[in-house]
């Protein structure tokens, strides 16, 4: 009997899994019936996105489907802390579409959608085409909102960068990182709920104070964070004690972290009130976030900014033949995360594939876990299980959980391999 470990557990429920949300026995045994003739469009080649366009031609697989997305390649944010704290390169972390094109069948267009007509079903893209959709999946991911913080400016990322949309800014920040001296003071600034991948600041803390206590051991981590609390706060703070002794100062919004205005060109940072400015060396600015922009543009998003759905199937509430999911959605209890987006391209996929073919959408189950570093051998987790009920998605109880405080240094180092392993198995379920 195979040792059924917990990576094969994971990687058997997001394969079965999806193939029984159609009702399918295996894949392409769908309810295939009347989607042949249709078109969907993808907008967006993120985790959600390049995962609702691959198992869309996998529950049908005579379905045309077409995604659009601007970039010739995808960097992952889920493991661009890595690349921050110096122990991986932007190539471990950068995705191709190719396998999507040959192997699944999916028409990649590499463009930028700026506009749609949702009375004539098209996308227009940014030559100057259109294109027209049956079904329309929008999976834009965040975009930021400058204008809450004085003093700095989206044309500011470039000195002062978010890094929180991997590509070109995480490169930044690690140069930024290389090129400060020993003693020097890194400040980093969390973004305020909610905002994409909950625990990832805190990992980017850890895996900074990782590099620094490698090469930079006189330097100093101050957060000033908008929140009295975050994501694993407790696993954090004892792998921090354990590690990096005080290195790291993590000043919560109650005990003057919060920000309040940014002066770029001093590097500094005004908190506490207005009592003290706070003098960095790097400046890491992660600002307040909302629904990409397009999913604005397209009057898909409510006044906070975010776009709600039907959580059973991620049916935008403003057009019935739209569907957004990921960071962008108000999906309930389920965090804005890489595995929740992947998760939700599998819910939309059959949610369409039923809708077409004369189905009513199933209920499925769904889930969330989330690895993060504390150092490359040091790993702690959080796991959790949705489902549908009363409106919303909502955890079940008594299912996932944390990883336990005081475990042994095995321990975490067996946790640390199974983040790396998630990490292969769901860029491979995505992108492969």
């Amino acid at each position: 009997m195979q040792n059924f470990t917990r990576r094969n557990f994971i990687k058997t429920v997001g394969i079965g899994g999806a193939a029984a949300l159609t009702g399918a026995g295996c894949a392409g045994n769908g309810p295939s019936n009347g989607t042949a003739a249709a078109h969907v469009i993808v907008v967006g080649g993120g985790t959600g996105g390049a995962t609702a366009a691959k198992y869309l031609k996998t529950f049908s697989p005579d379905m045309q489907v077409t995604l659009i997305e601007p970039n010739a390649t995808y960097h992952t944010c889920f493991g661009s802390n890595w690349v921050i704290g110096g122990f991986a390169a932007m190539s471990d972390i950068e995705q191709s579409y190719d396998a999507l094109n040959s192997r699944h069948g999916v028409n990649v267009v590499q463009g930028r959608v700026v506009g749609v007509d949702a009375g004539a079903r098209t996308v227009r893209l940014d030559d100057g085409s259109s294109v027209s959709y049956d079904r329309l999946v929008m999976s834009p991911g965040i975009d930021f909102k400058y204008d809450e913080m004085p003093g700095i400016s989206e044309a500011d990322a470039e000195r002062i960068p978010h890094a929180w949309k991997a590509g070109n800014q995480t490169a930044l920040l690690r140069s930024q990182l290389e090129a400060m001296p020993n003693g020097g003071v890194f400040v980093i600034v969390p973004p305020p709920n909610p905002f994409r991948c909950p625990p990832g600041p805190y990992e980017r803390i850890s895996l900074v104070a990782h590099y620094f206590k490698q090469e930079k051991p006189r330097s100093k981590i101050i957060v000033l964070d908008p929140k009295d609390g975050f994501s694993k706060q407790g696993l954090f703070e004892e792998g921090w004690a354990e590690h990096y002794g005080d290195m790291i100062e993590w000043r919560a919004a109650s005990s003057g972290g919060r920000a309040e205005e940014i002066n770029v060109n001093e590097m500094t940072v005004l908190a506490d009130s207005g009592f003290e400015r706070v003098k960095a060396d790097v400046l890491n600015f992660i600002p307040a976030q909302h629904a990409g922009q397009i999913a604005h543009d397209v009057g898909l998003t409510n006044d906070a900014g975010w776009v709600p759905v039907d959580q059973l199937t991620f049916k935008s509430e403003m057009d019935d033949n739209i569907y957004v999911m990921g960071d962008s959605s108000v999906a309930g209890a389920m965090p804005k995360s890489g595995h929740s987006a992947n998760n939700q391209g599998k819910i939309v996929a059959a949610a369409i594939v039923r809708e077409l073919a004369g189905h009513e959408p199933i209920n499925p189950s769904s889930a969330n876990t989330c690895y993060s570093l504390v150092t490359p051998d040091y790993g702690i987790s959080v796991a959790a299980v949705y489902t549908y009920q009363d409106g919303a998605l909502g955890g079940v109880s008594g299912a996932g959980g944390v990883s336990p405080s005081g475990a042994s240094s095995s321990f975490r180092r067996q946790e640390a391999e199974y983040t790396r392993a998630w990490y292969a198995g769901i860029t491979s379920d995505v992108w492969g």
